[in-house]
């Protein structure tokens, strides 16, 4: 008799603007039993964020200290601020034999990668990068030479799709959560 299989772990990335937050926060709603990791940040919270729920807001040089510390799965400079991925949160969760879903930018999935090869790796990609530029835009949150800048970063992420075990285009989001469900149900139903 073997015991519980191993608790998945479940990588989303893409570019910022493809719709990540979104699409996780569906499939949430139809696989209930997902966690998202909380990742840390030292950007200022947006209009509504709360500590704890939707990022650990951090100084930076507690998150540098942190870092130093070996805290971090995961962790990345972008667009000016530091973002990662904080070990105890996804431990937590894995101990309690729950799957776990991260939510993180490119570069922080390839450390993950690295760190947690069993961890299942999953691309958002947009339609077109125009698509990616109307999102960023609309949201309006950023500067006109933020958007630049994340369309730039976005061109080099996603010429790094191929790297990641599935990929998903963001064209239409029920069909695109259809996909990334279909893709997190056989992960969560194959034994350990």
């Amino acid at each position: 008799m073997s015991g519980p299989a191993p608790s998945k772990v479940f990588v989303i990335t893409g570019p910022s603007g493809v719709g990540k937050g979104s699409l996780i926060s569906l499939l949430r709603h139809r696989i209930p039993e997902l966690e998202l990791s909380t990742s840390a940040t030292t950007r200022e919270p947006r209009p509504g964020e709360q500590q704890g729920v939707d990022y650990h807001f951090l100084g930076e040089q507690e998150f540098l200290d942190r870092v130093d510390a070996g805290e971090f799965l995961e962790h990345a400079a972008y667009s000016g601020n530091h973002y990662g991925t904080l070990r105890s949160e996804v431990d937590r969760r894995i101990e309690s034999g729950s799957p776990v879903v991260l939510e993180i930018e490119v570069q922080g999935a390839r450390q993950i990668a690295q760190s947690m090869p069993e961890a299942v790796q999953i691309f958002i990609a947009p339609p077109a990068l125009e698509s990616l530029k109307e999102r960023l835009e609309g949201r309006g949150t950023d500067s006109p030479e933020a958007i630049a800048r994340r369309l730039e970063v976005a061109e080099e992420e996603l010429e790094a799709r191929d790297e990641f075990h599935h990929q998903v285009v963001n064209d239409e989001l029920e069909r695109a959560l259809g996909e990334l469900e279909g893709i997190v149900r056989s992960k969560l139903s194959e034994s350990g």
